[in-house]
């Protein structure tokens, strides 16, 4: 280190010549650790330092930017990671618009659609989703989830060119939904539109379907299934004198679980569900990363929505029918002799037991925690 006072004037000439060099803004150096350049550049006298230090900022009143040594961000009502950014310029949601490459951004959008609808789809059934998409106006941003790999060969409709395409081989719509769906991608859209590919949308539109929703409050709703095609629930059957309804007697031996009353049976199929953006933001948070069927989240729904027999219901006015396409299920492993599918529908029925499993520990858990016993609770 050379002493103070000895070679000022050299070296304050060096220090001039590294200052004219990096051109920095005189009014960074009120936040410069002097010791640390004092070590960086030890041919240099800590008086030189001082003094061009102390001269710069004799004109920071001059200058148009200010840092300061002791002023730091931490906001901790930022989202998680970002506590250090002002909250002004933190952007914590998205969405699927699509921008242009040129141009300016907020001159990108024409209009801002409003909802969602996505498809899990494979090129089969390519005729079955066209059909099913010319039902969905403008207003729709359309979310194509490919599990057969085949993505460009849908260029052959004009829809196809404004929907977004997302392929993973061999996936199922709640493994995509888990990992593309996130409530903060998805907060633009009022309505989230999540079905299969095997649906007869003759006497459905989507638009009228979004005002029976509105007009009945459902947060949680599908369209009523033609009853004359497949097994189905008795809650999930159309029904030819009501727009809506939310309540049913189910067949006997199909709801078999004594501790529920009948408003906790109300509930939705996962083949067409369509969730407010509210209801889709518990929903998503309830979906297991590793359970990609999906089996057992119908029953769930209703932990989703307060009152739940008020808020999930089945959309009469606006149907749909149940072609039963066993698509993805074709997409397994034939093994031991089994057909591809006998090895799915065999983990679609032991994840649903699964996830019952998950719920009620993790409702145990909690309520063991809040010191009340579990038997006493009401969320079953």
């Amino acid at each position: 280190m050379v002493e103070k006072g000895s070679g000022v004037a050299e070296k304050d000439s060096g220090f001039g010549t590294i200052m004219d060099k990096i051109n920095l803004p005189s009014s960074l150096f009120p936040s410069i650790d002097l010791t640390y350049i004092e070590d960086k550049y030890s041919g240099l006298s800590t008086q030189a330092l001082f003094n061009a230090w102390s001269s710069l900022k004799g004109n920071k009143a001059n200058s148009p930017l200010h840092i300061y040594n002791d002023t730091k961000i931490w906001v901790p009502t930022n989202p998680r990671g970002a506590e250090r950014l002002p909250p002004g310029i933190i952007e914590s949601e998205s969405d699927f618009y699509l921008r242009r490459l040129w141009g300016l951004p907020e001159e990108d959008l024409a209009t801002k659609p409003k909802y969602l609808v996505t498809f899990t789809v494979g090129y089969d059934q390519k005729n079955n989703i066209d059909a099913a998409i010319r039902k969905f106006s403008d207003n729709f941003t359309i979310l194509l989830f490919h599990y057969d790999g085949r993505t460009t060969e849908w260029d052959e409709f004009e829809w196809s060119k404004r929907a977004i395409h997302v392929s993973a081989s061999k996936q199922t719509k709640w493994w995509y939904a888990k990992r593309f769906l996130h409530p903060d991608i998805v907060a633009p859209y009022d309505y989230i539109f999540m079905w299969d590919e095997d649906l007869g949308v003759e006497h459905f539109d989507a638009e009228e379907y979004i005002k029976l929703v509105r007009k009945h409050g459902l947060e949680i709703s599908q369209p009523g299934l033609d009853p004359d095609r497949g097994t189905t629930w008795a809650m999930t059957k159309k029904r030819d004198d009501s727009e809506v309804h939310k309540d049913t007697e189910e067949k006997p031996g199909w709801c078999t679980d004594p501790h529920l009353p009948l408003v906790q049976r109300i509930f939705v199929e996962i083949m067409a569900t369509v969730f407010s953006r509210d209801a889709w933001r518990c929903v998503w948070h309830m979906i297991q990363n590793d359970l990609i069927h999906g089996w057992g989240l119908d029953f769930a729904l209703r932990k989703c929505v307060e009152p739940a027999h008020e808020k999930i219901g089945v959309v009469d006015a606006q149907w749909i029918v149940h072609q039963g396409v066993p698509s993805l299920g074709n997409q397994g492993k034939a093994e031991s002799g089994r057909a591809p599918w006998e090895g799915v529908r065999e983990r679609c029925r032991k994840e649903w037991d699964m996830f019952q499993n998950r719920m009620t520990n993790a409702e145990k858990a909690y309520f063991r925690a809040m010191g009340i016993d579990p038997a006493n609770s009401t969320t079953r």
